[in-house]
């Protein structure tokens, strides 16, 4: 299968000065691969996917009636952001029950169903656990807060206060202000990295362990087949409380109290490989389960590593590289990658990608000047389904959509009403999925929880459907291309450079070898004399926005069978 796009005209090339970064991987024997393995994921973020009882919030329910939009992109498995029980101080992150189905989602049956059906489509079904802390409303923290002496009383971060009535240690909190509040009842400080409404949970005790992966398996009795792990390397703290020292001045505007520490003792603490492997051990009882870390911090990739390393840990990590990057540049992918590519002969780990998520900006409203969209969002796709690993799709990607902005009286994200106007806010990625050439999109007959922008309503899939050229389709066939070639899900990654904008690796699996190019740049560039012979010689996989083996226009990619 080849898929070549010419409706950009062939440019003349403009030579740069080569910067090679040198990498390999080692290839995966992919008749043995289990099936995570280069897998697509399509995240799912049920409030804004469809509504189907009329309140302006989607659920469940909306799901299941919208999952043949999934199907037909060509997928491996959805993951669904949370739609636990809670009281939605930050929209279900600060889970209330690990085991109940919130309301304004629907209800168990609703979630049997939705499993039942992504399994008849040929969906994998992978959920979201959030085990660094809990809501303030979850009985386990009334009961800890209640005194000193309980049963579950260090199930939570409590400690003294200083002499002097002040917090424990300096920690401050994502969302902004000290990562300590005071507590009447029991007269000490709990410990919360993000809202003062998600206390932090105890995870270096055993029964607290053993309590969330009880959780786990509930999920894994009901038939879903991974979990995707919320903030992972946040849920073990130093039990000494050592104070994090201040962060060098690196020119980015600091925000928050957080930006201005090093997370050295409030974050990845090394007894968490404990824990991971123990949940390793739960899922593999249930067969081929995937699990994915979401790894955040200032320098994340050593917990990926130790996350992910051996037979015995955690399948995948992901972090933020490219979700806040303001820029998608050939040296910044190429720096990204190697951060994962190791010697032959180590354990490189299986990496995740995201280009967008919930927490996240739209990327062509990060990455491209509003002229280059059109092109620019093939140039995107490509890249993502070119990289060794694994792949996530974030709802909308697909249609191209863009972040929406949001008046501050509309604002829904704690974070961005907390530090405005300088945090920019996650709402503008969470609005609705439009679905029909419809004023409210399809997503719901009343006011939805967020509005929806004209400009995205114009790309709705309806739209999209009707039209050969979409991005939509174009998505599809990518997806389609990936799927039926092992080099791009198992293929080992090689020879990565580049050569001022002009991004280029090798994939290589068994005899069969890719090369990829891409210029990220909206000026036309071509291939060093080297690359243009070995295209020229070669079988055209993927040529997009009018790209030849002797140039490429603006944002234009090539791939090509190397001989």
């Amino acid at each position: 299968m080849s898929l070549i796009e010419s409706d950009v005209a062939p440019t003349p090339f403009i030579p740069g000065a080569a910067s090679g970064l040198p990498s390999a991987s080692p290839a995966l024997d992919s008749s043995r691969s289990p099936w995570w393995q280069g897998a697509a994921i399509y995240q799912i973020y049920p409030r804004s996917f469809q509504d189907s009882n009329g309140d302006g919030v989607g659920d469940l329910p909306g799901i299941a009636r919208r999952l043949h939009h999934v199907a037909r992109l060509g997928v491996d498995a959805i993951w669904i952001s949370p739609f636990f029980t809670s009281p939605m101080r930050d929209f279900g992150y600060d889970v209330a029950d690990y085991c109940g189905i919130d309301p304004v989602f629907g209800t168990m049956a609703d979630f049997d169903a939705l499993v039942a059906h992504a399994h008849d489509l040929g969906l994998r079904v992978i959920i979201d656990q959030v085990y660094a802390h809990t809501s303030d409303l979850h009985l386990w923290f009334a009961e800890s807060r209640s005194d000193r002496g309980n049963p579950r009383a260090d199930w939570y971060v409590w400690h003294d206060p200083r002499e002097d009535g002040t917090p424990p240690c300096n920690w401050q909190s994502v969302f902004g202000g000290p990562a300590w509040t005071w507590d009447g009842r029991r007269r000490q400080y709990y410990m919360h990295t993000f809202l003062k409404e998600q206390p932090q949970l105890n995870m270096h005790n055993p029964a607290v362990q053993d309590a969330v992966l009880q959780a786990a398996r509930f999920w894994l009795e009901r038939g879903v087949d991974g979990f995707r792990l919320d903030a992972l390397n946040h849920a073990m703290h130093d039990p000494l409380l050592r104070d994090n020292p201040p962060a060098p001045a690196d020119g980015r505007l600091r925000t928050r109290p957080f930006d201005f520490q090093l997370k050295t003792y409030s974050q990845s603490h090394p007894d968490m490989i404990g824990f991971v492997e123990r949940l390793r051990a739960v899922c593999d009882e249930y067969g081929v389960i995937h699990t994915v870390a979401e790894i955040g911090g200032d320098h994340p990739q050593a917990d990926r590593r130790a996350y992910t390393a051996g037979e015995h840990r955690l399948n995948s990590a992901y972090g933020f590289d490219f979700l806040y990057a303001p820029a998608l540049t050939a040296r910044f992918v190429a720096e990204t990658l190697q951060r994962w590519e190791l010697a032959p002969d180590e354990n490189g780990g299986w990496p995740s990608w995201a280009f967008e998520n919930h927490d996240a900006p739209r990327a062509l409203s990060r990455w491209c000047a509003p002229e280059h969209r059109g092109i620019f969002a093939r140039t995107k796709m490509a890249l993502l389904m070119a990289l060794r690993g694994n792949v996530i799709l974030y709802q909308g990607e697909e249609l191209g959509l863009l972040q929406d902005e949001i008046a501050f009286e509309q604002l829904q994200d704690p974070e961005a009403i907390a530090n405005w106007p300088l945090t920019l806010s996650r709402d503008g990625a969470r609005t609705p999925l439009p679905w029909e050439d419809l004023p409210l999109g399809g997503f719901t007959p009343v006011s939805p929880w967020l509005p929806l922008s004209a400009e995205n309503l114009t790309r709705a899939v309806a739209i999209q459907e009707s039209d050969p050229a979409s991005l939509l389709h174009f998505t599809r066939k990518l997806l389609a291309l990936r799927q039926a070639s092992p080099v791009l899900r198992h293929g080992a990654l090689e020879d990565l450079a580049c050569d001022g904008e002009l991004l280029s690796f090798l994939r290589v699996e068994g005899e069969e070898r890719l090369l990829c190019l891409f210029n990220l740049s909206p000026e036309p560039l071509a291939p060093s004399p080297a690359l243009q012979a070995l295209a020229v010689q070669s079988d055209i996989v993927l040529a997009i926005n009018g790209a030849t083996p002797a140039a490429l226009p603006p944002y234009g990619v090539l791939w090509v069978k190397a001989r």
